[in-house]
């Protein structure tokens, strides 16, 4: 039996409307659910949002029209489709309206860039998503003064970041003790 610790919560969970993360968006979700949160989701478009891997999710506001004093926390999503439909001033909005109303704001994956470039991760510990190949997210989150650590999920104050979806269950988690 798991603890109804987020008994009465609201979370907004945010994904692009074309090729989010499966795993980064379900796992946290359900993990959440079962620790009583309430979810809603939030996209870049209405209608039935489709995953990298086929999943999909019904989306219940434009990330536009997200209010985030309605919410305890707002978590963003990643994907290869995340940097594509979420990477801009809505994105920003929200991220700096969770930090400057003392939510928790959590990002797993490329979706911590958006973090980052709202400017809400400066003075910082975070982590992103990176490769061998693509050392673009890490140079993204230390350009804007975010303070990076190779960690696979990194807490600062009420910030949650994780790297991918090998540790969404763990960053499902982390939201929850934060």
């Amino acid at each position: 039996m798991v603890e109804k610790t987020l008994e009465n919560k609201k979370i907004a969970m945010v994904i692009a409307f074309r090729d989010f993360r499966d795993a980064e968006y379900f796992t946290p979700k359900k993990i959440l659910e079962e620790a009583g949160a309430e979810i809603k989701t939030a996209s870049n478009k209405m209608g039935l949002a489709i995953g990298t891997e086929g999943g999909d999710a019904r989306i219940d506001f434009l990330i536009k029209d997200l209010s985030v004093a309605e919410f305890d926390a707002i978590v963003f999503a990643g994907g290869s489709g995340c940097l594509g439909a979420l990477d801009n001033e809505d994105s920003y909005r929200v991220a700096k309206e969770a930090v400057s109303q003392n939510k928790v704001l959590a990002a797993i994956c490329i979706s911590s860039v958006i973090l980052a470039k709202a400017g809400v991760l400066k003075g910082k510990r975070a982590t992103v998503w990176s490769s061998e190949a693509d050392k673009q997210p890490i140079k993204i989150l230390i350009e804007n003064e975010a303070i990076y650590i190779p960690r696979p999920v990194i807490t600062d104050g009420k910030i949650v970041t994780a790297e991918g979806p090998a540790v969404a269950e763990e960053f499902g988690e982390k939201i929850i003790e934060v």
